[in-house]
């Protein structure tokens, strides 16, 4: 028997012929990651992406740019930054502006007190859970802000606010189906990154409504009769709850912020506080009530016993430093258990951005009275503010004059969600198109107009009602 016919044998022809190389197919990827969805940079986005690569080939439209409105992206609107906060970063990546007598003073002090933890350069990985001054600074913030203590042992540092609650969502999902996946209460209207990482972590949507006709207010009524429908379903585990609100602008009140704990406590929910816009109040007649002093001040066994984690971020407020990627978790009432595994995990994402973590350290650390850079600091960030109030009242304003729209008071954050009220015959051409209504009006807006906005189903929405962000 020759070579040829002992390889044959040896190896049929049915191995030795096998398929090539076949790529994964959409088939057969995750199907979580098939299941989600994220509005704000949806169909839409990816719309006015074209249209504006058009416009730069000097097709011609009725419009000469693309206006975005579709994102809390401020500095992309045309915000100026704070200088103190770009004064600490640019010393902190080009030490040599140390000597530069255009640095205040005060920036120079917190860039080198910042790099003094991390190595001596800002090219250096971190802790994983965040430079250890920097969730010091955290902690006293939180405690000037709320006058009630707080651990730098519970802070972790993210890159961003939405990845802190991507780690948090991850925390409680329970891996099991049916019955027993965890349950993750979120409001509707809702901001897309509850929803998207709901689904990529096969957790179980409980949506609550809020209350449109009473300027989107949170019923503890609504939220009874929503955990009892989905208990069938899911175990419930989270209770998230956005204020100021997004995209709805409203800002709880500090009884309403008593009745959700309430809620919480008697179902055993951890509650999920997500708080970035808490310096963006624009009411006079309401005030930024965090869920930690509230919790606090309720005392008892709510007090002890309630899980909370709270959210902040650099990306909104005064700042809009979008870019960078900066944000922080508190932590309250958590077993040491549960958030050393937490820790655990973060871990494996090595440690946020280590200029994120600067940003967020300067935001939580801003100049102090009788500093070079203070006055300065406390005129930009008031005009800031001011200015996203007036915008705030002026789009308010002129969505209520306009035929076909209504806007409840825009209170705080950076959005209006505006009711439309269409014709039957733009409804019926929505049908003819196959899109939501929502949709079909904002993408016909887009095209004629330029400005990108995103629908109101992309936040969901009570059945029968249409919006936009």
């Amino acid at each position: 028997m020759n070579v040829s016919q002992i390889f044959n044998r040896t190896f049929p022809s049915t191995l030795r012929f096998l398929r090539g190389y076949t790529r994964i197919s959409g088939t057969e990827i995750n199907p979580n990651m098939q299941k989600l969805e994220y509005a704000v940079r949806g169909p839409i986005v990816m719309r006015a992406n074209e249209i504006e690569k058009c416009l730069l080939s000097g097709e011609k439209r009725p419009f000469d740019s693309i206006i975005r409105c579709n994102i809390g992206d401020c500095q992309n609107a045309g915000q100026l930054p704070i200088s103190f906060i770009r004064q600490v970063i640019a010393v902190a990546t080009d030490t040599e502006l140390m000597d530069s007598s255009v640095i205040p003073e005060d920036a120079k002090l917190r860039a080198l007190r910042f790099l003094k933890s991390v190595g001596g350069s800002v090219g250096c990985y971190s802790q994983s859970v965040g430079v250890e001054v920097v969730r010091e600074d955290i902690a006293d913030y939180i405690e000037q802000r709320d006058g009630i203590p707080s651990n730098p042992d519970d802070i972790f540092l993210a890159s961003g606010a939405s990845e802190a609650v991507k780690f948090i969502l991850e925390l409680v999902a329970t891996t099991k189906e049916g019955s027993q996946r965890a349950g993750i209460m979120i409001p509707i209207p809702q901001y897309p990154l509850y929803s998207a990482t709901i689904s990529e972590y096969n957790n179980y949507q409980i949506g609550y409504y809020l209350e449109e006709e009473t300027g989107w207010s949170l019923s503890e009524t609504e939220l009874e009769k929503r955990l009892e429908e989905a208990k069938a379903h899911c175990t419930p585990r989270v209770l998230v709850v956005i204020n100021p609100g997004n995209p709805t602008g409203q800002v709880l009140t500090r009884e309403n912020i008593e009745s959700v704990l309430r809620f919480a406590h008697r179902h055993n929910l951890l509650v999920l506080a997500d708080e970035v816009y808490q310096h963006n109040i624009y009411a006079p007649d309401r005030k930024f009530h965090s869920f930690k002093r509230v919790l606090h001040d309720l005392g008892g066994d709510i007090a002890k016993e309630v899980q909370l984690a709270s959210m902040m971020s650099a990306s909104k407020g005064f700042m809009g430093e979008c870019g960078f990627r900066g944000g922080y978790c508190e932590l309250v009432n958590f077993d040491p258990e549960v958030r050393a595994q937490l820790y655990k995990c973060l871990s494996a994402r090595l440690c946020p951005p280590v200029l994120g973590q600067l940003t967020m350290n300067v935001v939580v650390n801003p100049p102090k009275p009788g500093e070079p850079s203070y006055e300065k600091f406390c005129t930009q960030k008031s005009n800031v503010l001011s200015d996203l109030a007036k915008k705030a009242k002026l789009v308010e304003n002129l969505f209520n004059e306009l035929p076909g729209y209504h806007s409840q008071p825009v209170m705080g954050a950076m959005y209006a969600f505006p009711r439309l009220e269409l014709p039957p015959k733009a409804i019926q051409a929505a049908e003819r198109a196959k899109l939501p209504v929502d949709t079909f009006y904002v993408t016909k807006l887009l095209e004629e107009t330029g400005v990108c906005v995103v629908p109101g189903s992309g936040f969901n929405q009570k059945p029968g009602t249409y919006h936009f962000r």
